[in-house]
């Protein structure tokens, strides 16, 4: 499995081998040794598994929980085709209000990396793409929040040649700026902190 650093600080690319007979193809999309190779630490314990199914156009996000308690994911592409993007929003981290994208499809089975307090958003690219995530904390309503996706600062990878498909919450989400200056975003070193106690979890 090859293994990439993105953009923001702690996300990572997995791009697992493929193995393609007649009867189909073979591939593991998480494999724990390429994780820990990577991130010196297990993969969190799975609180929480997600399945999306949506058509082209749709965009989902920027979503992120309220950090503490935060969550890490670990997401993959099971049909269809998505630009996965993980958005920095975490105060004092190098990396803050930069972004990184990887197109996930079955065909490579990219996998993303994302750790506690970024932003995940994801645009579909074909209809009937699905997606799959790990999550190291089970969803809570009043935990999950959301930006702007369409915020001009961030300007974000969205094709010209899609007509976007939002929710109603994610439509009247406010922009990174905004609640930055409300200082409602997580912090960098808490983020790490709940991360460690995470991984610890794994080992212990």
């Amino acid at each position: 499995m090859k293994v990439e650093k993105l953009a923001v600080a702690g996300a990572l690319k997995f791009t697992p081998t493929v193995f393609p007979d007649e009867r189909g193809v073979f591939v593991s999309p998480f494999q724990e040794h390429a994780f820990v190779e990577a991130y010196g630490a297990p993969l969190f314990p799975v609180a929480q598994t997600n399945h999306s199914r949506s058509k082209r156009g749709v965009v989902r996000g920027i979503h992120y929980t309220v950090t503490p308690p935060g969550a890490a994911k670990y997401v993959y592409c099971a049909a269809g085709e998505a630009i996965d993007i993980v958005v920095d929003i975490r105060v004092g981290s190098p990396t803050f209000g930069k972004w990184d994208a990887v197109v996930v499809n079955p065909q490579e089975f990219n996998a993303v990396y994302l750790p506690v307090g970024v932003g995940h958003c994801f645009i579909v690219l074909k209809d009937d793409t699905v997606m799959s995530y790990m999550l190291s904390g089970e969803y809570v309503v009043s935990h999950e929040l959301a930006l702007d996706a369409f915020d001009p600062e961030l300007g974000l990878p969205i094709p010209a040649d899609i007509e976007p498909i939002v929710s109603p919450r994610d439509t009247v989400a406010p922009k990174l700026a905004e609640v930055a200056a409300a200082g409602e975003l997580p912090d960098y070193h808490e983020c790490l902190a709940i991360e460690k106690e995470l991984m610890s979890r794994s080992i212990g």
